[in-house]
């Protein structure tokens, strides 16, 4: 049986662009949109907000009709509560609570929706139906950037999965686990979910097909190594096939692989403009595009001994006091192995040493843990 699919509330699409709206200039379709949601589901607790980062005035007809509407949907909802608990079973009471808690949701009142959520869990028996109420809680944290709400429902999720959740459900879960390490900058787990449920993918209600494939290219771009991002991404017949709507992500994995290094580079710079306007992914695009520009100079220069700087700029279509700048800065912090001389502009690469570098790496924690422990033990004389 096809799994139902979950209400769209709250809209991450008004979260989206009032982000958009927040941090760039005024867009003024982007505010007609935006406006144009909210008061399609009378969000009337987000209303004044809206307008301010829209740059509109506040319309207190338009603010008196979205309260008076939710004020006559929420005796409605009451009512039908009140008539299930007198009259029906437990699966219609529940129903017409789950009702009410989606009201709040949908209208854009955290507080209200938490707390009739919370109700519905508790009246809720199967553990799937549990499990659906800590999906829109999680949408919620999603929504508010409540990172308290998110990690102690995933940790509830998690435990419910325990007691026998289904196979559609995990999988759902995988997903909203994979969010949210985009929010924690966790991109290898990140990677890891999402590439897992790609086949299985039903969370409409989070993302659109194509945004979750968009975001499944960048982060196994960034994380995975060559012959996991072959096998699992430029060779996945439902990845491949998605990107045929994502010319960008096409473009950007694609010249990775076959190291077009300067299309990569004009690719790579598009998806940093991407990046600045997510709502999720915006406080780590400096990172992420910082961390995608080692690797590329990381599987060039394996191929090479040695090359000048003026090849390697070539390679990138950049400037070489662009790449001078960009390798020194890169060779101090440790991130490159490779050395510059720049009288002669040659770049020489050194083969590091795993063996012995996962040998003294081990020596040096032991002796960090060593000292932790003779201060411990002193402490505890002491005492």
């Amino acid at each position: 049986m096809a799994e139902e699919a979950l209400p769209n509330i709250p809209n991450l699409r008004v979260a989206q662009l009032l982000f958009e709206l927040q941090t760039t200039n005024n867009d003024k379709d982007q505010g007609e949109e935006l406006l144009t949601l909210v008061k399609q589901d009378s969000m009337a607790p987000l209303y004044k907000q809206v307008c301010s980062v829209a740059g509109v005035e506040v319309d207190e007809d338009v603010l008196n009709d979205m309260n008076k509407a939710n004020e006559e949907n929420t005796t409605k909802l009451k009512n039908a509560i009140q008539d299930a608990e007198e009259n029906e079973g437990e699966i219609e009471i529940c129903d017409a609570v789950r009702a009410h808690a989606e009201h709040f949701c949908r209208i854009g009142d955290k507080e209200k929706a938490l707390e009739h959520l919370r109700t519905l869990f508790e009246k809720s028996v199967s553990v799937g139906s549990r499990l659906d109420v800590i999906f829109t809680v999680l949408r919620i944290g999603f929504f508010f950037n409540d990172s308290d709400v998110i990690k102690q429902n995933i940790e509830k999720a998690d435990a419910l999965m325990d007691e026998g959740g289904d196979w559609e459900r995990r999988n759902r879960l995988k997903v909203y686990k994979g969010f949210n390490c985009l929010r924690m900058r966790e991109f290898s787990d990140c990677a890891k979910l999402f590439l897992e449920t790609v086949s299985t993918f039903t969370c409409t209600e989070l993302m659109s097909y194509n945004s979750f494939i968009g975001l499944t290219v960048l982060v196994s771009v960034l994380t995975l190594n060559r012959p996991e991002l072959a096998k699992k991404v430029v060779k996945g017949p439902e990845i491949q096939q998605a990107l045929h709507e994502l010319p960008l992500h096409k473009a950007f994995l694609m010249s990775f692989y076959n190291g077009s290094y300067a299309d990569f580079f004009q690719a790579l710079a598009e998806v940093e403009t991407l990046l600045k306007k997510d709502f999720v992914l915006s406080r780590h695009f400096q990172f992420f595009v910082r961390e995608l520009r080692i690797k590329a100079y990381q599987q060039l220069l394996q191929s090479y001994r040695s090359l000048t700087t003026a090849s390697m700029a070539s390679s990138f279509g950049v400037s070489e006091a662009f790449i001078d700048h960009e390798l020194s800065r890169f060779i101090a912090a440790g991130r490159l192995n490779c050395k510059l001389d720049k009288v002669d502009g040659i770049i020489e690469t050194t083969r590091p040493d795993e063996k012995n570098a996962k040998y003294s790496d081990t020596i040096k924690k032991g002796d960090m843990l060593l000292n932790r422990l003779q201060k411990l033990s002193q402490a505890v004389v002491h005492t």
